[in-house]
């Protein structure tokens, strides 16, 4: 009885677990249809590369295995970087070739995505002739579909890099193809991409140029900051390749940045016929969301997924983006709701490195881009050109608002190409919209047309119309179609929308000087007193100062350069000034006019060590607009001989500095600028100097400390690497940082000794830079600057361990090992996805509620002004545009105007932008009614001029008064413009004698 029981007890078991099989496999099969769907490859491994041109080499069976092997994204010159001038960067011609295995391509759909080629690519698979792409920018995808087999397939790539190529249908040259700012690292220099669809029935991908497909578009609507929620709207643009019409849903998932489900909505049914292609749309509220942010990189993947009518997935697609709001309007940008000053850099796009060109690991465009957002920046503009794609998703990543460009040089072009500007801002639209840090689109590096700037908004409103983003130009002062403008070197201010400086502080200076007694004892402003300008092919004679800086004079410029935008920040009446973007964030193997053949305009170095000016920048800019955190800086270091005496230089953001050195008061500095005190004559004395910073009440607001450092002892080498380990892709890299240090770990200051290095293991050599002989690009050896440098080291596609030993006279040497991890790539296809698993920063914490600035000053408006002559032109000082001004006939006694306000007012601050405001200085005298309030010479400056009434007195007229000739000498002429000329015409016009010029007048009472 036990036995049957038994017995029967194991049969009902085996029948359970009979069906629980059947369960199992139908839910495998499933789960297996499902995972044969949509998949992307990383397409960057086991490329061949030959230098030179060849003849039938896309040809399956040609003989490459004598080819380099290299990983994607690789140069083919990128030794040059930073060795050579822009000018002089090697353009050829080269051959890319790759072998890779597919196992199943029946009913799917094969596409290739090359993140772009520098400048233009024929594109082959398996010998047949894909297309051609030219524009040296942007991306493009092809249809592998109809040549792919199964097994292996062969796709090579001729790349032809000539500065000067033309587009083979027009002749036509591009415009941003330019030695001076678009450095020319030929090749494939970005990453490539695999896609195979699940079915003929998908959602198409963003890339416009030759798929002419637009792909998926995730936005928000309705958007409640406070209440953390908004609509989430979802668009794909989805095509049937299939025999028969298809019937599917459209639902969405929504996945926050721990990968945790927060909604699912679903849109209409839609039914395809063979050959469409249609649009598929879902919307729904969504609450608790995080909005993305300035330094607050939060991000949500949104799965868009077609669905047939029995329930299974034919097509899923993953994007990456954040939400956030935006406004832009009455002279100022806010983002979820907050006024932000902008306050940033205007970097070249090719964001290079020694050694590696722009081809860099996405771990090291995070690490390069934050540092920017640690500098307390939170804007950059990239220069001339669209960014690639990784340092787009970077910008998302770390919290770095962008602004995008498309492709120009420095002035409007018509014809073919600026029809070549309207493609390639319509492809960069289509494929970077879903990026959230992009709020910018920028249509020219110079001012455009009326009728291009309505034909650039057109484009934007078509493929982009929910992005949250505002498009214009630099200039586009006066144009109304523009959303937002500024100029180059100087300020702008507007009462409606956003002017933003897009390039101010061109002054250059390398890392390696300190100041004129500290070795190599450089003397502020030495240098070479010409260049050789490759806009117009000549050597140019300069004064060198400006480009020649040492570290403390260049921190110093950088504090008085923003504090002209910094006055006229939000807050400060009704016409602002929305910041600006400093030129540039990181030295640059572009346009130079210094000592060496790459530009020194960075606040940090090449290898992104930070000179003094970054930290002048972290104290300035520590708010939205005002400060909100205190910091203090000292600039230089304290190791110097004995008796030297020398003045030293404080960056502070609070009201008084006071100096200690070894714990003696050494009183309180003077103020030079808002930012800036000094102390004119202090001796070396070995030991603790320290700056405290105070309220105007004399509470303690911020500390910095410096210490003298010790004899020279040791070697510290410390390595910064992927934080998800150092890959052997054969393109990661680990950052080597190498200091001499004092026993007690202190670096020293003023060593400058060479280091030799041995490599050993699984690392390619790429070595760092320093001032000298091909400024010690790949050499085995260079010395470290002010007591530090860095080296980068490449994997190889080994994982392994790597040795690094160092060597210096008079110091002990040191050993580093680093282990690489291995990647799987099975058939030349690999799922290792650095750019998507990398983790968005979140540092600086959601975007606070509280007001980001305190109203100081109230505009009073004009209501009407006469003028001593040429009464028509009066009005213009009150326009809000500073295309047009008003000036007098040359004679003294007509040097006059007078507003009348809108009501009576105690105005206690002028504000003038007066023509020539860089070189004239203006004898003024001001009448509050017929009482004179004001009287002097006018400063120059970068724009503006407040002149301070300290005893206001109630009036409703004020009357300004020219008293005499003004005096014209050039206060900024060695910053010009690339091309020539110190700013715009405004500032360039000229007057005779006793003529006096105002662009812009602002009458403004404190708010008390």
């Amino acid at each position: 009885m036990e036995n049957k029981n038994v017995s029967k007890g194991n049969g009902k078991r085996f029948a359970a677990l009979c069906i629980i099989f059947l369960m199992f496999l139908t839910i495998t099969a499933s789960a297996a249809k499902n995972n044969a769907m949509r998949e992307k490859f990383n397409f960057n491994s086991g490329w061949l590369l030959h230098v030179g041109d060849l003849k039938d080499a896309q040809k399956p069976k040609y003989d490459d295995a004598e080819w380099k092997k290299v990983t994607l994204p690789y140069a083919f010159n990128e030794d040059e970087a930073f060795k050579v001038g822009i000018h002089d960067l090697t353009d050829t011609v080269m051959w890319y070739r790759k072998h890779f295995n597919i196992t199943e391509i029946k009913n799917r759909k094969a596409f290739i995505e090359f993140e772009g080629v520098r400048q233009a690519g024929e594109f082959y698979i398996n010998g047949h002739y894909l297309g051609l792409h030219e524009n040296g920018v942007m991306a493009v995808g092809f249809d592998l579909t109809p040549y792919l087999k199964k097994g292996e397939n062969v796709i090579a790539v001729r790349i032809d890099s000539n500065w000067d190529y033309r587009e083979k249908d027009t002749n036509s040259k591009f415009q941003w193809s330019d030695r001076n700012f678009n450095a020319n690292y030929g090749g494939i220099s970005k990453s490539v991409f695999l896609h195979l669809t699940g079915s003929k029935v998908y959602q198409t991908l963003p890339l416009y140029s030759n798929l002419k497909t637009t792909g998926v578009y995730i936005y928000p609507s309705q958007i409640d900051v406070k209440g953390h929620k908004a609509v989430i709207n979802a668009e794909s643009e989805i095509r049937n390749e299939g025999k028969k019409a298809c019937t599917f849903t459209y639902s969405v998932n929504i996945f926050d940045a721990d990968g945790k489900l927060v909604k699912t909505f679903e849109g209409e049914k839609t039914t395809l016929d063979p050959g469409q292609t249609g649009m598929a749309k879902a919307a729904s509220e969504v609450d608790g969301l995080h909005f993305w942010s300035w330094g607050y990189g939060y991000l949500y993947t949104v799965s868009t997924i077609l669905k047939d009518e029995k329930g299974n997935v034919i097509d899923k697609v993953d994007t990456r983006t954040g939400f956030r709001k935006t406004k832009f309007g009455e002279g100022k940008v806010w983002l979820n709701d907050r006024v932000l000053q902008m306050k940033g850099y205007a970097q070249r796009t090719s964001n290079e490195w020694p050694a590696l060109g722009m081809s860099v690991p996405a771990w090291l465009s995070d690490y390069s881009n934050d540092l920017l957002v640690k500098s307390n920046g939170n804007l950059v503009r990239w220069m001339h050109i669209t960014p690639w794609k990784q340092d787009v998703e970077s910008c998302d990543r770390v919290g770095l608002i962008q602004a995008m460009p498309a492709g120009d040089a420095e002035k409007d072009r018509n014809g073919r190409q600026w029809e070549q500007r309207v493609e390639l801002m319509r492809d960069a639209i289509i494929y970077n919209r879903n990026n959230p840090s992009i709020l910018f689109y920028e249509c020219g590096n110079a001012e455009i047309s009326n009728a291009h700037m309505r034909e650039m908004k057109a484009v934007r409103d078509k493929y982009d119309p929910n992005g949250g983003r505002a498009i214009g130009s630099r200039e586009m002062l006066g144009d109304s179609t523009a959303e937002y403008g500024g100029e180059m070197l100087y300020i702008n201010k507007g009462a409606q929308k956003p002017f933003w400086s897009m390039e101010y502080c061109r002054d250059e200076g390398l890392r390696k000087y300190w100041d004129e007694f500290s070795y190599p004892y450089h003397k502020e402003g030495v240098g070479r007193p010409s260049y050789h300008s490759t806009v117009v092919n000549k050597v140019k004679k300069i004064d060198p100062a400006p480009y020649n800086h040492n570290q403390d004079e260049l921190a110093i410029e950088m504090v008085r350069r923003w504090y002209d935008y910094w006055r006229e920040r939000p807050g400060q009446g009704k016409r602002v000034s929305s910041g600006g973007t400093k030129i540039i964030f990181s030295d640059s193997n572009t346009h130079f006019r210094g000592e060496v053949n790459y530009r020194t305009s960075g606040v940090v170095d090449a290898l992104r060590i930070e000179k003094d000016a970054f930290y002048a920048h972290q104290v300035m800019w520590n708010g939205w607009v005002d400060t909100e955190k205190h910091q203090t800086y000292i600039i230089g270091h304290w190791n110097y001989k004995p008796g030297t005496v020398k003045t030293l230089h404080v960056v502070s953001n609070s009201d008084s500095v006071r100096l200690f050195l070894n714990g003696r008061d050494l009183g309180q500095l003077k103020r030079q600028y808002e930012f800036l005190f000094t102390s004119d004559s202090v001796k070396f004395e070995p030991g603790k100097l320290l700056a405290v910073s105070y309220d105007k009440n004399g509470k303690e607001e911020s500390r910095y400390t410096l210490e003298t450092a010790g004899e020279p002892a040791k070697l510290r080498l410390t390595t910064i690497e992927n934080p998800e380990g150092f890959h052997a892709d054969g393109a990661d890299v680990a950052l080597v940082q190498f200091e001499v240090v004092d026993k007690d770990g202190k670096r020293c200051p003023l060593d400058n000794r060479l280091v030799k290095f041995d490599l050993e293991g699984e690392g390619e050599w790429r070595g760092g830079i320093a001032m000298g002989k091909d400024n010690y690009i790949l050499a085995k050896e260079l010395p470290v600057e002010c007591g530090v440098n860095r080296v980068i080291i490449r994997s190889t596609t080994k994982a392994g361990q790597i040795k690094l030993t160092a060597k210096a006279e008079g110091l002990p040497f040191e050993t580093l090992t680093l282990n690489t991890i291995p990647v799987k790539v099975d058939g030349g296809l690999s799922k290792y996805m650095p750019q998507e698993s990398l983790k968005g920063r979140l540092d600086r914490g959601e975007t606070p509620e509280t007001p980001s600035y305190t109203e100081h000053k109230r505009t009073v408006k004009i209501i009407d002004v006469k003028a001593g002559s040429k009464q028509e032109k009066a009005k213009n000082i009150a326009d809000d545009n500073e295309d047009t001004m008003w000036q007098n006939d040359g004679k003294l006694e007509n040097g006059w105007i007078t507003v009348t306000l809108e009501r009576e007012a105690a105005i206690d601050d002028v504000c003038l932008k007066l023509v020539g405001w860089r070189s004239k200085s203006y004898p003024l005298e001001i009448f509050a009614g017929d009482k004179k309030v004001w009287s002097g010479e006018t400063d120059k400056s970068l724009g503006y001029v407040h002149l301070e009434i300290k005893k206001p007195v109630k009036a409703k007229t004020y009357t300004i008064r020219l008293t005499g000739s003004a005096k014209q000498k050039e206060a900024f002429g060695a910053i010009v413009e690339l091309a020539g000329g110190a700013a715009n015409k405004m500032d360039r016009n000229k007057s005779g004698k006793n003529s006096i010029g105002i662009v812009e007048a602002d009458f403004m009472e404190k708010v008390m």
